[in-house]
């Protein structure tokens, strides 16, 4: 039997990783690789990326910023979140404030710290990123438009830095990203849909509060219709391989979902529409492994040679 001290430890250790979300960060950690292997440097050998020690710095640097991100976030949100997620909440306040604000700042002095080491540009993007974080989190999030288009851009903010490392500009990177940033967009309009209530009660002026959940759904339902212009640009002009059957597949889902979006009422139906898009993203992510499939099956090979 574990002690009460232990389950204490143990019950803190678990609320620490609620609040910093660390299964959203362990999908954007295997998201940048796979970025990494198959749209953002094809032409290098896949072990060659994963063993890049520049790469990894790269990456753990984001994972600790997106951490810090999270942390203060959850630090500006405890009101709000009471009301939208009070059983979520109750398991965060687990951790005091003021400890997570010791974790907030020692994980972005590290985070900057570690990647000037692969250049000083990597610093002052990193620098850059960790700031809107916070802004975001301070001021932005309140406001509609200007909240949900930050929110979506710092989820794909992390990729450019990977980006700006291998320095391989093309299309069709950009339109991969311009695919994610509409689904992300979608995905933050129908969360402020889905905390309304806790908005209201917080003075956030959300687009849903400020505009109305129709306008929100009509608004929706042109960035679905949208979507389809990275698609087609992909499928038609990229090489893309078999993950055209991931984008067929999501066009179809987008349909169905944007249908349901305008019988949805409640905050049940709302959260039913968030989990699906968090699942259409997340099988986007396992999905790059498509565009060439034999890279795994050779790097398979070259494993077991070793």
């Amino acid at each position: 039997m574990l002690s009460r001290k232990t389950k204490l430890i143990l019950m803190k250790i678990f609320s620490f990783f609620s609040v910093i979300r660390g299964y959203n960060i362990f999908v954007i950690v295997v998201a940048q690789y796979l970025a990494s292997i198959f749209i953002l440097a094809p032409e290098k050998r896949a072990l060659d990326v994963l063993l890049d020690p520049q790469l990894f710095l790269i990456i753990f640097c984001s994972t600790l910023a997106i951490a810090s991100g999270y942390i203060i976030n959850n630090f500006y949100d405890k009101e709000k979140d009471l009301i939208n997620r009070p059983k979520k909440t109750m398991l965060d306040r687990l951790v005091s404030q003021k400890t997570k604000l010791r974790v907030y700042f020692f994980l972005n002095f590290v985070s900057v710290c570690l990647v000037t080491v692969v250049s000083l540009h990597a610093g002052l993007f990193f620098s850059f990123y960790i700031f809107l974080l916070w802004f975001y989190s301070h001021k932005l999030k309140r406001y509609p438009i200007i909240g949900n288009l930050t929110a979506s851009f710092l989820v794909i903010l992390p990729f450019f830095g990977i980006l700006m490392y291998f320095q391989n500009y093309y299309e069709a990177i950009f339109l991969h990203a311009l695919f994610l940033y509409l689904i992300v967009l979608i995905r933050e309009i129908v969360k402020d849909m889905e905390n309304i209530k806790g908005d209201l009660a917080n003075g956030y002026q959300t687009f849903p509060v400020r505009f109305g959940e129709n306008t929100a759904k009509r608004v929706i339902t042109y960035l679905v219709i949208l979507t389809v212009i990275p698609v087609y640009f992909l499928i038609e002009e990229h090489h893309v391989g078999y993950m055209s059957i991931y984008f067929y597949f999501s066009l179809i889902i987008l349909l169905f979902f944007t249908f349901k979006l305008w019988k949805s009422q409640t905050i049940f139906q709302y959260h039913q529409l968030h989990i699906s898009l968090k699942l259409l993203i997340l099988l986007g992510v396992f999905s790059i492994v498509l565009i060439n499939p034999s890279v795994v099956i050779n790097g398979k090979q070259l494993f077991n040679g070793l």
